[in-house]
């Protein structure tokens, strides 16, 4: 008798707690712009794959989201368009993430500008985190550098040292954004 009562109790433990579990990522009510915007990009920055060598920025507009940049491999653009369609309020999704081109070269070429960059003692702080701030993107011999840094000076740096770093083909387009601009006085 005492065994029945003590399965029961523990299947409807279960069963409570199973759906607990299942109504914690349901979303209630409707999405906003910002909120599918805010979901997309921790899914993005949460995605294991996600380098200094990928770019990847979105737009969103009444829930349809436009995935846009460059990854280095094939498989992370299927990825991440898996990943960003099942994000609660996404009604639609156009996947224009270009894939680099799988090169040898471009490969050797991105360490030695990732070497230059952060081997900096101004730029070494950049390379702390799952994905450094600084994003490195080779196509075919042409650098870019994307992300952001705190000050003017430290974009420079970045330029500076990866045009020093390398064979390729061409000037280094410096992208980087800065955080904390100095503000003017008035």
């Amino acid at each position: 008798m005492k065994r029945g009562i003590l399965g029961t109790i523990l299947m409807a433990a279960a069963l409570v707690a199973t759906a607990g579990a299942a109504g914690k990522d349901k979303v209630v009510g409707p999405q906003t712009d910002a909120d599918v915007a805010k979901r997309v990009r921790h899914e993005i920055l949460m995605y294991p794959r996600y380098t200094l060598w990928d770019d990847i920025s979105f737009r969103v507009q009444n829930g349809s989201v436009e995935l846009l940049g460059e990854v280095s491999q094939p498989y992370k653009k299927s990825d991440l368009q898996k990943i960003i369609q099942h994000v609660p309020g996404v009604t639609a999704l156009t996947n224009d993430l270009k894939v680099l081109p799988l090169s040898p070269f471009d490969d050797r070429l991105r360490l030695q500008v990732a070497n230059a960059i952060y081997r900096d003692p101004t730029l070494s702080r950049y390379a702390m985190g799952a994905v450094p701030s600084i994003h490195i993107i080779v196509d075919n011999g042409h650098v870019t550098l994307t992300g952001a840094v705190n000050s003017q000076m430290e974009k420079q740096i970045a330029g500076m040292r990866a045009s020093g770093a390398g064979l390729g083909f061409g000037p280094v387009v410096n992208n980087i954004t800065v955080d904390n601009p100095p503000h003017k006085k008035s």
